[in-house]
């Protein structure tokens, strides 16, 4: 593989090390050219590393392209990278005379690189929001980042994302910390504990908020110290703030230093309190020192930081928020520890320079998978669902559903309908529709190869007989405009109206090619409506693919809603629903008599947040014991792993119940619905009952015997494992329809 990497050559700061640290790694393992269109620092850096540099002055730019055209056609590159405005524009010229891809990699956000600099943004500033649009791919250098090119209506399909990576081989420190001290003048004595930056002294940095912070934070707690390493326009302004707020003493300007490595192994907490970053390297350096960081919530940080669980976040230029983290982990060496170490392990694990490498040299080889796949011909998925609507269950759907058809052909392009469909774009990092558009979805009909109804009970009447017919529209609509139509481990019924039967039997009939279903109810009541024409095959709910998120990023969100990580807890699952009202208190009751015979704190869990948080504190209203009521369970593995951490689930929510199964929880499930019967029958769980029939006795006794189930995995995993095999046939039913085109 030959790569040409196209730069202006007058890069500085994270830019540079990005690009000088991955091109001579990569070096190592493919063929890697840089051309720059300056000389200076930068051309002579990466030569002094090995790296393969050549220089093309760009003033005469026709000229420079006649050059890097014929270069790249007689020395038979591959790929052309672009870093950079320059690097851009000539990357977008060459783009079609030569037919090779074209792929950049966005260091920065483009439309504030120039501030300050009115001539350049109006000159370099434009040329490089016009050549971001030309080119074929682009990589942002953070998930921030990505999704800021997203929501600038950028192809997430032509987006990949890759981190600042960082040799994570600790060094030992130049001097021990009370010398390292000394030299830099910070009077610090064993027992302080001292909070740290590395930062350019300029605005965007807002080292003042930091200042701010720590001089309220220090009236609380003496012992904390302030070193600050870096320099700039606003120290003078800085230095002046200190003291006016009487920290001065406690406040240590280092001013630029080049030993970070002792640095960071010299101070207690690492800090950033920037405005806006795409992903700095101040952090990862933090955590290879494993330091605890408090960090202001921007750019890719809450990436690599989950407030609570690895690190402390607050918003820009909150110092009060900032003065409370630090007074929390001065006061709290365990907690500086735990965190410290946790950051350092993801850290390792995902922001590591090999990973880096890897990363790169995998977008290359998609890059040219691709280049080969272009035939011309309809290509991709439309998936469409009850997505965008804050139901954590049709989210995971969704993130199953993407996840295994990205196994299947990691190329497809996936589209999906959505009610938030900038939302879905981010999230899911697919193109998304507006569930109602019908100009858009129907003209990306005629270009994809297959059609998905995807999962949930979408074909049922109780809810709303318009969203019945929608859905129907949708599978004919897709069928006459040439796709493949498949019902991905769906729920069907109840459909009760008569005409709403035969229009759902006529359109299943007519139009769809397979049907995989989640429980032996719907094929019920498909054989009973006379379908047969499709291929029927009985699978499961495809949320039960999906894992928990690690134990220690559990131990994290428990522990920041001041829970126990090794507690003992019981979760319950409630929505509004007719009749819920009347039984509202049993369930409050029932949560106190868990408390009382079993020592099991309650614990409420949303599916649907903005309809179940009501539920849910509707119940705790008649309770006494203590409890917990988690109002955004958050992304779909974070769900998972908190259902794992109860030891029995009380649900009327079907997909509580799907993700407490996969973990293993004893169940009770209370049944508004026939799916959660069927359910629960389909795994070979017993503990149910009606909604209408539900008392606090019944209740209670079903608690009492799932809390005997605690600990009996071989009754709990049985039908869980038998459902993990037959979800494979959602997949298969896909991949065999994506392969008939």
């Amino acid at each position: 593989m030959k790569v040409i990497h196209l730069i202006s050559g007058g890069d500085s700061g994270g830019a540079k090390t990005h690009v000088l640290s991955l091109l001579q790694n990569l070096s190592k393992t493919i063929d890697v050219t840089m051309v720059c269109f300056m000389e200076g620092p930068f051309a002579q850096e990466a030569r002094d590393l090995g790296i393969r540099t050549e220089v093309y002055p760009s003033r005469n730019v026709l000229g420079t392209l006649r050059r890097l055209k014929a270069k790249v056609l007689e020395e038979g590159f591959d790929i052309i990278h672009c870093h950079g405005a320059r690097g851009n524009m000539m990357g977008a010229m060459l783009r079609r005379s030569t037919g090779l891809p074209v792929v950049t990699t966005v260091h920065s956000d483009y439309r504030l690189d120039y501030l300050g600099r009115p001539f350049s943004r109006i000159s370099y500033g434009t040329i490089n929001t016009l050549a971001l649009r030309l080119l074929d791919y682009r990589i942002g250098v953070s998930d921030a980042m990505v999704d800021l090119l997203i929501s600038r209506k950028f192809d997430p399909d032509k987006l990949f994302t890759i981190y600042n990576g960082l040799d994570f081989t600790l060094p030992p420190p130049a001097m021990d910390r009370a010398a390292y001290f000394r030299s830099v003048g910070l009077q610090a004595d064993e027992d302080s504990v001292v909070a740290g930056i590395a930062a350019r002294l300029n605005p965007v940095k807002d080292v003042a908020t930091l200042i701010r912070g720590f001089a309220k934070a220090h009236a609380q707690c003496p012992r904390l110290r302030l070193l600050i390493a870096g320099d700039g326009e606003e120290r003078s302004m800085l230095e002046q703030l200190a003291r006016d707020l009487g920290v001065a003493p406690y406040v240590c300007f280092a001013g630029w230093i080049q030993d970070t490595n002792t640095f960071y192994q010299s101070i207690d907490i690492n800090t950033l309190t920037s405005l806006s970053e795409t992903f700095p390297y101040a952090l990862t350096e933090g955590a290879r020192a494993l330091l605890p960081t408090i960090s202001s919530r921007v750019g890719g940080v809450p990436y690599l930081i989950d407030h609570g669980v690895n690190g402390l976040l607050f918003e820009p230029g909150d110092a009060d928020m900032l003065s409370r983290h630090l007074v929390a982990l001065a006061e709290d060496p365990v907690q500086r520890r735990h965190l410290g170490e946790r950051l350092h392990q993801k850290a390792v694990t995902e922001y590591s320079l090999e990973s880096t490498v890897q990363r790169q040299l995998e977008i290359y080889r998609v890059i040219l998978r691709r280049k080969a796949r272009e035939t011309g011909r309809r290509d991709g998925a439309l998936v469409c669902g009850a997505y965008g609507r804050g139901n954590a269950g049709d989210d995971a759907i969704l993130e199953a559903i993407v996840r295994e058809l990205r196994q299947i052909d990691p190329d497809l392009p996936v589209w999906v309908l959505s009610r938030t469909p900038d939302d879905t774009r981010m999230t899911y990092r697919v193109n998304s529709i507006y569930t109602f558009a019908f100009p858009k979805f129907l003209w990306r009909m005629r270009k994809t190869r297959l059609y998905i109804n995807g999962g949930g009970s979408l074909m049922q009447d109780v809810t709303s007989h318009r969203s019945l017919w929608f859905y129907l529209f949708t599978i004919s609509a897709a069928k006459k405009l040439g796709n493949r139509v498949l019902m991905y481990g769906c729920g069907i019924g109840p459909i009760h109206a008569p005409a709403n039967r035969k229009r759902c039997a006529h359109v299943l009939q007519r139009n769809v090619d397979m049907i995989t279903l989640r429980d032996t109810h719907s094929l019920t009541e498909l054989q009973d409506m006379g379908i047969d024409a499709p291929e029927i095959l009985l699978s499961s709910d495809p949320t039960v693919i999906l894992p928990a998120a690690s134990s220690e990023v559990i131990d994290g969100m428990l522990e920041s809603r001041g829970m126990d990580p090794h507690g003992r807890y019981i979760g319950f699952t409630l929505r509004p629903w007719p009749g819920f009202e009347e039984k509202a208190e049993i369930f409050g009751r029932a949560a106190d008599y868990a408390w009382e015979k079993h020592g099991l704190t309650p614990v409420f869990l949303p599916i649907e947040k903005r309809l179940d948080v009501a539920a849910c504190k509707r119940a705790a209203v008649h309770m006494k014991a203590p409890h917990f009521i988690i109002e955004d369970t958050g992304a779909s593995d974070h769900t998972i792993g908190l259902f794992s951490r109860m030891q029995v689930v009380v649900s009327m929510r079907l997909h509580a119940l799907v993700f407490s199964a996969g973990q293993g929880v004893p169940l009770v499930g209370v049944v508004y619905d026939q799916k959660i019967s069927s359910f629960l029958s389909y795994i070979g769980q017993d503990l149910f009952t009606d909604l209408k029939d539900v008392t606090y006795e019944k209740l209670c006794a079903h608690i009492d015997a799932a809390v005997e189930r605690i600990g009996d995995t071989e009754f709990l995993s049985g039908g869980v494992d038998r459902l993990r095999q037959v979800e494979r046939r959602n997949s298969e039913a896909a991949e065999k329809l994506l392969q008939i085109l």
